[in-house]
């Protein structure tokens, strides 16, 4: 590789990549029309059951499976993937981020990359350009935290001096996360972050939203 991979993977990870994670709360719209989430504190206890009891760790996983996986095998890991999210609207993001991200960059780096979940896709891609693993996972769940963190700092209201504070306080976090995620056992794929998945189903029906999940 004639590139730094962490340059690679900061601009495909970057908010100016195109696969619209500006448009997605995770559920957090829910969560704070709801009044559970009202500072600094309860959304980094919210944003921390995510990473680590929730999608984050089930993500990462997800993503070292591709990484090691053989080309058949993607097919079978894309659907559970898919069946993993627990609403339509999670689906949806996993689903549409995952196919911009897998379109521009096939076309950028000639690719054969087909449309995947996000961090199916992601791992593929990491793989084809022989990234390190535990770097792309590192940089994935710091920058799922982001566009969580993002998505509060216009919702709860969150100052952006907390949000930095508060993803400050989350790498240690994605740091053992992708170090656990990194043998790609699919007997790890667990989730309890109930209230998370419940706010996320809710956000479906909400009268008024700024999101798509």
């Amino acid at each position: 590789m004639s590139t730094d991979p962490a340059l690679i993977l900061h601009r495909w990870l970057s908010p100016a990549y195109p696969v619209g994670s500006f448009a997605y709360s995770h559920g957090i719209e829910a969560a704070v029309a709801e009044g559970r989430l009202t500072g600094r504190a309860k959304t980094q206890d919210w944003i921390t059951d995510i990473l680590e009891e929730g999608a984050g760790r089930n993500d990462a996983i997800l993503l070292a499976v591709a990484y090691h996986a053989d080309p058949p095998a993607l097919e079978e890991i894309a659907t559970l993937a898919s069946a993993l999210a627990p609403s339509a609207n999670r689906r949806l993001e996993t689903e549409a981020q995952g196919a911009a991200f897998a379109r521009t960059t096939a076309e950028v780096h000639g690719l054969e990359l087909p449309a995947m979940p996000y961090p199916v896709a992601l791992g593929r891609a990491a793989r084809l350009m022989e990234l390190p693993l535990e770097l792309t996972l590192r940089l994935y769940l710091m920058a799922f935290a982001s566009a969580l963190t993002s998505a509060a700092i216009r919702l709860v209201p969150l100052g952006q001096t907390d949000g930095q504070r508060l993803l400050t306080a989350l790498e240690p976090l994605a740091e053992r996360l992708a170090a656990e995620a990194l043998p790609g056992d699919l007997d790890a794929l667990g989730s309890c972050a109930v209230m998370s998945d419940i706010a996320a189903m809710r956000q479906e029906i909400l009268p008024t939203r700024l999101f798509r999940s």
